[in-house]
């Protein structure tokens, strides 16, 4: 059994990735992520890397994780795109209600620390943004709606997923959340079923 590893290298990966969800990268000292993963700082390194690389791990799980959660949700509606933007949400929202789980979302927290991030962390992060981005605009596609007005509702509506993670970690409520996803669903009904000429006039 020489040189095999001991312990369960995803298991210690998620304890590392709700450190860095916690406490952003900044604060997500190696003694956090060693005391949460019970590794030392050596099969730490051994196993994954920098802190640095680490974190891009621990993005790719969160991502893995919840990115399917999105993709499904998004795709569960063909040919209505609000009903679709509305599951987005749910899963947003569930995921925040899950006292399992830290509070707001890994990916907000660290768009957050993005100018104090080295250029390949910052580079990930808002690689993952524009997945999301690019799963709500697919969702959107079966709209009569304009390109323009797609591509800006896509924005919006990633804009308010993470205005919710903000919201969240300080401290809204479950139905103040669910007021602003809402609000989120209407403008986008609204948007798609307003003329495009009237569309195009107001952008």
């Amino acid at each position: 059994m020489s040189g095999r590893k001991q312990f369960d290298v995803s298991a210690a990966l998620d304890q590392a990735m709700r450190v860095f969800w916690q406490r952003g990268y900044a604060e997500a000292s190696l003694d956090a992520l060693g005391s949460a993963t019970g590794l030392g700082r050596g099969s730490l390194y051994g196993t994954f890397g920098t802190k640095d690389a680490l974190f891009r791990q621990s993005l790719d799980r969160y991502a893995s994780i919840y990115g399917a959660q999105y993709e499904q949700a998004l795709a569960a509606h063909p040919g209505d795109p609000v009903r679709a933007v509305e599951a987005f949400f749910d899963v947003i929202l569930s995921r925040i209600a899950d006292p399992s789980v830290p509070v707001g979302c890994l990916i907000a927290q660290s768009a957050a620390q993005s100018l104090t991030l080295k250029e390949e962390n910052s580079i990930q992060v808002r690689g993952l943004l524009d997945l999301q981005r690019q799963r709500v605009r697919a969702a959107l596609a079966d709209s009569s709606a304009d390109t323009q007005t797609l591509d800006e509702l896509a924005t919006f509506v990633v804009a308010v997923n993470q205005s919710l993670a903000v919201l969240s970690r300080a401290g809204a409520s479950d139905a103040e959340l669910r007021s602003v996803a809402r609000l989120a669903c209407t403008t986008v009904a609204d948007t798609l079923t307003r003329p495009a000429s009237e569309n195009l006039t107001q952008g």
